[in-house]
């Protein structure tokens, strides 16, 4: 796998494309400090169906961090000049967290990009703004360092952190690297997002996955978007908040029969 650079939206965007030339394309979006190797857990399984097209989002991994705040708009727009720059109309789009966030922006404000929608350990509203001005205020005195043991403990069950330690290790070292600007910055994304009002103009074929344990997007949240979005799937894994590693056979083979189904 070769990844590299290319401008989008104003910024520069690390990304990686591989799979069979002509396959429908489905691109993957990350999560707050993280980057596109969160996804390798699905990279094999997923790149024999689909063009897979992995990201750093903005102000992560490889990709340029430019000054915030940044919105979700910005990083949704990112995703269409990414698209945009590599020459592809239409794809399928799964995001996780921050990720999903941005997949909603894309339903709701640019349906006809895609195909299908899957939308992961996520929510259109996610309040109190104190937590993330409380974070912001962390990680831009004192870097990543004093904010990875707390995410981690949201991220993973207690059991997980045991069992799958190589695999969380993998994930902590991710979020040690992400650039605390863009990390920053990310947050007031996240902080000033509210999107339950476009919900509704959402009319992609969409799957919603939630974690049964997890504390950062607790299930109900996934629930509110089910009940807003028409026709959508709702599926529960066991698992906390990144329920692609977490539970990563069942993540992965209950992504695949959504998007694989005619």
């Amino acid at each position: 796998m070769s990844e590299t650079r290319i401008a989008a939206n104003g910024t520069a965007l690390n990304y990686s494309l591989e799979g069979r030339e002509g396959a429908p394309v489905l691109m993957l979006s990350n999560s707050l400090g993280t980057n596109l190797h969160m996804w390798d857990w699905q990279r094999e399984s997923f790149a024999r169906h689909f063009r897979l097209l992995r990201y750093d989002s903005r102000g992560h991994g490889r990709s340029d961090a430019p000054q915030g705040p940044y919105s979700i708009e910005m990083l949704g727009r990112d995703a269409l000049g990414l698209l945009d720059a590599l020459g592809i109309e239409r794809a399928h789009f799964c995001g996780l967290s921050k990720g999903g966030m941005v997949g909603q922006w894309l339903g709701a404000n640019a349906g006809e990009r895609l195909h299908k929608l899957v939308l992961c350990n996520t929510s259109a509203h996610l309040p109190p703004r104190e937590l993330w001005d409380e974070r912001i205020a962390a990680v831009l005195s004192g870097g990543m360092a004093p904010v990875v043991q707390g995410v981690v403990d949201r991220w993973f069950t207690p059991a997980f952190q045991n069992s799958g330690a190589r695999d969380v290790a993998k994930v902590r070292d991710m979020i040690l690297a992400t650039p605390p600007a863009g990390y920053a910055a990310c947050c007031m994304a996240i902080r000033d997002m509210d999107q339950r009002a476009g919900l509704s103009r959402i009319a992609t074929p969409t799957l919603i996955v939630v974690g049964a344990d997890d504390p950062a997007t607790p299930p109900p949240m996934g629930e509110a978007l089910h009940s807003a979005i028409a026709g959508s799937m709702l599926v529960s894994l066991k698992a906390a908040h990144l329920s692609n590693i977490e539970a990563a056979a069942e993540f992965t083979t209950t992504v695949l029969e959504f998007l694989t189904r005619p």
